[in-house]
């Protein structure tokens, strides 16, 4: 930014002191920030003897094209620049261009070699959990198993805080919700790792439990595996990634070219269009040849599919005589043709889309009960295998229909993060179902066997989990399509202790009951107007990647999460997943109020002291929602009169968030209009480098997905070998 408004200065004859003095800050401002990255820069190549070398040389590049520009832009002290034999930015502009062109081939150099590292940091990291798991399978001693099993569990915490880093870093959405997916299998399948080698070691000669025991590493592996393919952007043996088409992009695309043709009619051809629409019909099929679309559904889609070809016909008619011969009125007919094909169009998305979420809907609560896992345990238990047998092929069953319906979601999830949701979550169910019929055949052929017995609670809770998070992925899905909430999404990255800590009995789900809901309604729904008015103000923002924008989209999204909360919806189910949210929330916006003084320290105005002020309070605010989140409280009274303090909070500090961000919006635009006065960039903060280069700060850890619940797994241990 600094450099561009140094190449991009205006030539103007005559030159006020102020011009010439903030050039000469922006030369400034510009060397120093160089010196300040070219010394992490350094650091981090004395760490890495492999890079040092190509580091140590892109770092004096960078140093030496900082300090050329330094002083090109000395001109403050000249009162004529031009006649001075001194080489200014104003008798040589092309020196300045050289030295800024050198300075960000030398940055980028820096930053690539720097992620070349953390790359290595990943699959260094990958590799020791994979040694580790291999020991683990040939284990044959209890004893021996629980050592390794410690430095597993060490090894994979410090996987959770390296690729949790790097998933908060990815810009591409599809790509992070497939990072938040491998890392959701892998925190899971740990517990079911602990309690299947567990009963392995117990029972070594039961074949259904070494099958147990050996899907758990399976796909363990296939999730690090995944991490590694993310993170490389590269595929196994160099095949590439084919991304499944689903019927909304298909039909998002098909209706793009067509109203495409109001601006050129000789952009695309017939065929290509005729192509789109034939993908997308065939993709209605696996609506049509579903056994669990209803009949009402499959006549109106087969219908719909009918009329789309019919309109598209009708479309290609008039577009080809358009071509031939432009008249008023058969460009009218081509707009009506265009406009019909297109709603067409929508009512197919709209049908798909009923046929898939009531289907969901059903399923979901017909197995909400949870009947066959319920009678799975008790048979187990028993000892008999033939009611097993009955029990496992209704679960099957239900397997089945879970898939069909993950299928089918999929095709109208609306984004592309929803849709590797659905993926996923196909994917657990075809892999939980198989694992929890091996783990009740162990039990039924051990039935006094505790540790068979939490073998198969484990694989239930996470089946039980999977159904769970599908009534969550519904609603979002619904949200999207009903354009409530568009593309943002709520932190998938966060700890969600009521339910992946590793005492899965230890925490009951905590969810406010209807009356409590009713008494919190106004404040939630004052917490949703919020963050509707912070989405406004930040959309206003030409630079989108702007830290302050950034902080305050990413608060907006958190406090709409706990506006759910408030209605028993979203990510959020429980008061401690709440409470945990709250934390985050308030770390962020102390992060934001960082931002907002370093801003500060860029500007001249009069409206910075209010910005101050305002920047305190902020701090204060967040200090106090902290304050109350970390409070301890017992019983339901006192519960819900934390969720109600800590929804307070909130509300309080979207308020100043409003006030904030149309201020700094303001004062940005005076800035670059050249109204405020530029200064040089603060040094950072000593705080600030060990916070960006430490990846075990407890700020970091509390951001990692699942760490805490890994970390419970290692402390545990101790109890472990006891029993």
């Amino acid at each position: 930014s600094q450099i561009t408004t140094l190449i991009n200065h205006k030539d103007k004859p005559k030159r006020s002191d102020k011009t010439l003095q903030a050039i000469q800050r922006v030369g400034q401002a510009v060397n120093l920030a160089v010196g300040r990255f070219v010394t992490v820069g350094e650091a981090i190549a004395n760490e890495n003897h492999e890079l040092k070398e190509e580091m140590s040389v892109a770092c004096i590049e960078a140093r030496r094209a900082g300090e050329t520009i330094a002083q090109l832009t000395d001109v403050a002290s000249l009162d004529h620049p031009e006649s001075d034999s001194h080489i200014t930015i104003f008798t040589d502009k092309t020196g300045v261009v050289k030295a800024a062109r050198l300075l960000l081939s030398s940055v980028t150099k820096v930053l690539v070699l720097a992620d070349r590292i953390v790359i290595k940091q990943i699959i260094t990291s990958r590799n020791k959990v994979l040694a580790t798991m291999e020991q683990l399978e040939k284990v044959s001693s209890f004893q021996e198993f629980v050592q390794i099993f410690s430095q597993f569990g060490n090894e994979m915490v410090e996987f959770a805080h390296l690729t949790g880093d790097r998933q908060n870093d990815l810009k591409d959405e599809k790509k992070k919700a497939r990072m938040a997916a491998s890392r959701a299998v892998l925190e899971k399948c740990t517990m079911m790792l602990l309690t299947a080698s567990k009963t392995c070691l117990r029972h070594p000669d039961c074949e259904s439990a070494r099958i147990n025991k050996d899907g758990v590493f399976h796909r363990m592996r296939l999730a690090l595996e995944q991490v590694i393919e993310i993170v490389t952007d590269s595929r196994p043996n160099g095949e590439n990634e084919m991304a499944p088409i689903s019927i909304y992009s298909g039909i998002k695309e098909f209706k793009n070219k067509v109203e495409g043709l109001r601006e050129n009619l000789y952009f695309l051809s017939k065929e290509n269009l005729s192509t789109m629409l034939e993908v997308i019909l065939e993709h209605t099929e696996d609506f049509t040849d579903s056994a669990y679309t209803s009949h009402e559904h499959r006549e109106h889609i087969l219908e719909l599919s009918k009329q789309a070809k019919m309109e598209l016909e009708q479309l290609v008619s008039v577009w080809m005589q358009a071509q031939n011969q432009k008249t008023k009125d058969l460009m009218e007919d081509l707009e009506v043709a265009i406009l019909k094909t297109c709603q067409c169009m929508n009512e197919l998305k709209r049908e798909v889309h009923s046929a898939a979420t009531s289907l969901a809907a059903d399923l979901l609560k017909y197995h909400t009960d949870h009947m066959v896992l319920k009678a799975l345990k008790i048979t187990g238990v028993e000892g008999n295998l033939e009611a097993v047998a009955e029990y496992t092929c209704k679960l099957s069953e239900q397997k089945e229909q879970l898939v069909e319906m993950c299928r089918l979601l999929r095709h109208v999830s609306g984004t592309e993060p929803l849709e590797i949701t659905c993926i996923h979550a196909e994917d657990t169910f075809q892999v939980t179902g198989p694992q929890i019929i091996s783990a009740a055949e162990t039990l039924a052929l051990h039935p006094s066997s505790k540790i068979a017995k939490e073998n198969l609670e484990v694989f239930c809770e996470a089946w039980e989990s999977q159904l769970s998070d599908m009534s969550m992925l519904l609603r979002e899905i619904n949200d999207v399509f009903e354009g409530r909430r568009g593309e943002k999404r709520v932190y998938l990255s966060l700890p969600r202790p009521g339910k992946h800590n590793a005492n899965l009995k230890a925490l009951k789900p905590v969810k406010l009951d209807t009356e409590e809901q009713a008494k919190i309604a106004k404040l939630g729904l004052e917490l949703h107007l919020l963050t509707s008015d912070v989405d406004s103000e930040t959309e206003k923002w030409e630079d989108q990647e702007n830290e302050i924008v950034q902080h305050g989209q990413g608060m907006s999204s958190m406090a709409y999460s706990m506006y759910l909360f408030t209605r028993g919806e979203g990510l959020l189910k429980t008061t401690q997943d709440l409470f945990h949210q709250a934390e985050i929330f308030a770390t962020e916006g102390t992060k934001l109020a960082s931002a907002l003084q370093a801003f500060s320290d860029q500007i001249h105005d009069d409206d910075k002291p209010l910005l101050l002020l305002e920047a305190e309070k902020l701090i204060s605010v967040c200090k106090q929602l902290q304050i109350t989140a970390k409070a301890s409280a017992q019983g339901k009274s006192a519960t819900f009169t934390k969720v109600d303090a800590c929804i307070l909070k909130t509300r309080n500090v979207m308020t100043l968030l409003c006030q904030l961000l149309p201020l700094c919006c303001k004062l940005l635009r005076k800035k670059k209009a050249g109204n405020g006065c530029l200064k040089p960039v603060p040094p950072w903060r000593e705080d600030r480098i060990r916070t960006g280069t430490n990846a075990h700060t407890p700020e970091r850890r509390a951001e990692t997905f699942g760490i805490k619940s890994l970390e419970n797994h290692v402390t545990n241990m101790t109890f472990l070998e006891s029993k």
